[in-house]
């Protein structure tokens, strides 16, 4: 078996695995197990609750995973991503300014549809963040540095954070702390056609980039050499990383470790330094583990569920450990 024969085997194989996943979070994504056959069209869980749920799950798992590979190629370091670098709590940071502000945006929001102010607050932050540590990167070296300054941004979001929350009324708060525990059962068949729409133009942006990405991969001088704009290539890179990771927080709440778990899980089954290939398997692993995360979440205890952000740590924090054993040069 040649190695493009084994590529085309593993893929099918992912499908099935999402196929399954899919079902799995549809008839056990709840509170009660649903029968398939008894679907019809008047049934409310399954129309409103269940499959905009699913589908959503398999957006955000992809939008992640891809927006974390972009970080990791880009960094050039496998354990960038959204969440460890504050990528994700600088799009916290701004959905807490525009949930906690409470009544000065009241009259702002009610003229906007549905979520976009959130959608637009998320995105800015995350943007900010990305933008900041990629400043920083060009003036350190060290990996393991650029690691903690990641971190260190992510706890002065922190504190600002819980700046906003003292100072909030108690409604404003509640609402704010049930999104930061992260979930996929709030996005409505409505907010899908936004969703679905801002993904669909982030994905598209990137497959022009995908041939930079490669060359980004060997180094900022081999990208020159072959005749990139490498300036205005991570521009886009972060410009599309920070809308994907801004895009997911906002209608899901920060989600852990699937950024920077799926994309090194992918390298771990397709051993190959073709982009393309991890684009589609890290968007197809990411969407299996939040599909898997979302049932588990719903039948791990029952009549009890659990935050999404709880099950995506257990999944992601074990293999990003034993990566940095594997790895012991970082």
């Amino acid at each position: 078996m040649n190695k493009s024969e084994s590529i085309v085997i593993k893929f099918v194989i992912l499908l099935l695995l999402l196929a399954v996943s899919i079902i799995a979070s549809i008839l056990y994504g709840g509170s009660e197990s649903i029968d398939l056959d008894a679907v019809n069209n008047q049934d409310f869980i399954f129309w409103q609750i269940r499959l905009p749920k699913t589908i959503t799950a398999i957006i955000a798992g992809a939008t992640l995973s891809v927006a974390g590979l972009i970080l990791q190629v880009l960094f050039r370091n496998p354990l960038a991503g959204p969440y460890v670098l504050g990528i994700s709590s600088g799009a916290a940071l701004m959905v807490a300014v525009a949930i906690l502000a409470g009544e000065a945006l009241t009259t702002f929001t009610g003229l906007l549809i549905g979520k976009s102010v959130i959608v637009v607050a998320a995105i800015f932050g995350s943007f900010i963040v990305t933008i900041l540590i990629l400043i920083v990167s060009k003036k350190v070296s060290s990996n393991v540095v650029l690691l903690l300054i990641g971190l260190m941004f992510s706890q002065i979001c922190g504190a600002i954070q819980t700046a906003l929350e003292y100072f909030s009324n108690p409604s404003d708060l509640k609402n704010f702390v049930v999104w930061g525990m992260g979930s996929l059962s709030t996005t409505l068949l409505s907010d899908l056609v936004l969703y679905s729409s801002i993904t669909c133009i982030g994905f598209f942006g990137l497959l022009f980039l995908i041939k930079p990405l490669n060359a980004l991969l060997l180094g900022e001088n081999y990208a020159h050499n072959a005749g990139i704009d490498f300036n205005k290539t991570r521009f886009l890179l972060i410009l599309i990383s920070s809308v994907l990771t801004g895009v997911t927080t906002a209608f899901c709440g920060p989600i852990a470790f699937v950024g920077i778990a799926v994309p090194i899980l992918s390298r771990m089954v397709f051993k190959t330094s073709k982009q393309e290939i991890h684009f589609a398997s890290s968007a197809i692993l990411g969407s299996i583990i939040l599909l898997i995360s979302d049932a588990l979440s719903h039948s791990a205890i029952p009549n009890l569920a659990l935050p999404i952000n709880m099950i995506t740590t257990f999944i992601g924090a074990p293999l990003v450990i034993y990566l940095m054993f594997k790895n012991k040069h970082w």
